[in-house]
């Protein structure tokens, strides 16, 4: 099941500088930003995110991300 918003796993929809909030917690993820607590450096578009990581709030897999700012 999929929605709008959701880029279902298919990194090749997403533009480098999206912003993609976690549909578990709401955690967003902003390439901007990256992710500290996973060493992730600030400017690493989600789709170039190691396919490991996960929410650093709640775990979710990458694949609960959906796409909040293009």
């Amino acid at each position: 099941m999929s929605f709008e918003g959701s880029y279902g796993g298919d990194a090749s929809r997403l533009n480098p500088e999206d912003l993609l909030e976690c549909g578990i917690c709401w955690w967003v993820y902003d390439p901007a930003v990256g992710d500290a607590l996973a060493d992730i450096p600030v400017g690493t578009p989600f789709a170039s995110l190691p396919e490991h990581w996960t929410c650093p709030e709640c775990g979710a897999p990458r694949q609960k991300f959906m796409v909040i700012q293009a």
